[in-house]
């Protein structure tokens, strides 16, 4: 299923009203679009109504403005801000670039601000910048922060807890992968290194991170170099230790630069993709039961099914809704998609809605009614003593027994079914650990091949070296052998020249005899 149209007629002062539930849906837009991009930075204020769009890239060029989206009119503009450092102290030169263009970063509504944190610049800095937006005085500038704080980088992911903010993973300007934890007060504005215990996730960027019951700190997906990654870890942060939990429902396949957003319990996967293809659905994980379901799906090629777009929640008419915006799947996009939420009560995840899951369901239940029924005391029944509601009464309790024990027989052989599902599952299950298994053999038999190649290498390399020291000595004797010529040419020539000298004197003696 794709996108929904909204007709072009819709009136603009409701055109909530008339959206489906659970459907993405393109706004139409009055007026001037801001250009497409991806990897941009996003935040809504609820209070105003407005989606903050910041930075971004488009084929290879950092974008440095600030757009602004209004809900209410549906229209787009810049946001036009002063430029001050934190305190209200205007920089001397009058126009200085506090707000660079920047890709990858990431941006937290706090208060009445928007604080910009990291991502990739032109301009180079060895820690990481936070940057604010007032949106009541549109001033704009950096915070001077203090503590030990992370390397500049981007791809990483930040997320609001309490009054501080989680940073984790992400690429630093040499492209090292990252998946160390800071913490930045936003009280004091102090940065904290967060020590950790247990296995951590392994580096990544591109990632999401979420937090549930303000003590649990999800991370999703993201990528290396090389490697695309769909686990899921889980950060105690109040015992500070790493877990791998396992989870439920439906498959999610790996991927990066998707993005993410909580509203209660559950948290809404949009987007990403693996450098190949799109993610089309739309994920929810319910983070208390751990269970992943496919929400909706969209074309292969939809905007939606992009990596670098951004994902909000908003406030409308009392209702919440999905906003996305921006994203790379083969072009740049720049267009406003919303989905308008059914409330999660209503929606159970996939895994507890499959007919399997049902009938065994349904066997727990009329195991329970079967096993009060034959619990019965039939002595303490009320009867009438001439016997006739005593015939009546066991009658009726005959009939519902044999109705009950049909019920059993049909609920067994759902039973059965579950335990056939069940078996063929677990065949499954076997088939790919046999598929692993011989994966990793040949995997084994792939590292054992490289490391008699190396072992090659590193043999042809001495040759090599022996060669070149073959040759410097073959240089040296050509030297000497160049020398022994030129020192036999000088012999030869002077040999010569004695001959010469003798054939000289033996003529004139001869000629003083004659």
């Amino acid at each position: 299923m794709g996108t929904e149209e909204i007709k072009k007629e819709m009136n603009a002062a409701n055109w909530f009203s008339q959206l489906a539930y659970d459907r993405w849906v393109p706004i139409p837009v009055s007026g001037a679009r801001p250009s497409a991009r991806y990897k941009h930075a996003a935040a809504v204020a609820d209070d105003d109504g407005k989606l903050y769009i910041a930075g971004g890239s488009r084929t290879g060029r950092y974008l440095p403005d600030v757009q602004v989206f209004d809900f209410r009119g549906l229209v787009w503009s810049s946001l036009k801000f002063k430029s001050k450092v934190d305190g209200g102290k205007v920089e001397e030169n009058g126009a200085p670039e506090v707000l660079p263009a920047t890709s990858d970063h990431s941006m937290v509504k706090w208060g009445n601000k928007l604080l910009l944190l990291g991502g990739h610049s032109k301009a180079n800095s060895d820690s990481m910048i936070v940057r604010f937006i007032d949106l009541e005085t549109h001033a704009c500038g950096v915070i001077e922060t203090s503590g030990e704080a992370p390397v500049s980088r981007g791809g990483h992911s930040v997320t609001l807890v309490g009054s501080r903010l989680i940073i984790f993973g992400g690429e630093d300007r040499n492209r090292k992968l990252l998946n160390n934890v800071y913490a930045l007060d936003l009280e004091t504005m102090t940065w904290d290194v967060v020590a950790t215990k247990q296995t951590p996730p392994a580096p990544r960027f591109d990632h999401t991170a979420a937090i549930n019951g303000d003590r649990y700190l999800l991370i999703f997906g993201g990528c290396s170099h090389s490697i695309f990654f769909n686990d899921l870890h889980v950060l105690d942060l109040q015992t500070m230790e790493w877990s791998q939990p396992e989870v439920q429902g439906d498959l999610v396949t790996p991927r990066a630069g998707h993005s993410g957003v909580t509203i209660g319990e559950n948290w809404y996967i949009v987007g990403g993709g693996d450098n190949k293809n799109g993610c089309p659905e739309t994920l929810v994980l319910n983070m208390s039961k751990l269970a992943w379901s496919a929400l909706a799906s969209v074309k292969e090629r939809d905007p939606l099914a992009s990596e670098g777009l951004s994902v909000c929640s908003v406030l409308i008419n009392g209702e919440r809704h999905l906003v996305a915006f921006g994203g790379y799947n083969g072009k740049y996009n720049n267009e406003v998609f919303v989905m308008r939420l059914k409330p999660r009560d209503a929606l159970r995840p996939k895994i507890f809605q499959s007919p399997a899951a049902a009938a065994a369901a349904a066997s727990v239940t009329a195991a329970y009614a079967l096993a009060k029924s034959e619990k019965l005391d039939f002595s303490k029944l009320n009867l009438n003593s001439n016997g006739t509601g005593k015939n009546s009464t066991e009658q009726d309790l005959a009939s519902e027994i044999d109705a009950l024990k049909e019920e059993k027989k049909v609920l067994e052989l759902s039973l059965a079914e579950v335990r056939a599902e069940n078996y063929r599952v677990k065949e499954k299950i076997d088939e790919v650990n046999g598929t692993h298994a011989e994966l990793s053999k040949e995997l084994h038999s792939v590292h054992g091949q490289l490391v008699a190649e190396r072992s090659r290498c590193f043999k042809l390399e001495a040759q090599i070296a022996e060669l070149q020291k073959m040759m410097e000595s073959l240089q040296s004797i050509e030297n000497e052998v160049q020398l022994l010529r030129r020192q036999k040419s000088a012999l030869d020539q002077e040999i010569e020249r004695s001959a010469a000298q003798r054939q000289g004197s033996g003529g004139v003696w001869r000629w003083i005899a004659g």
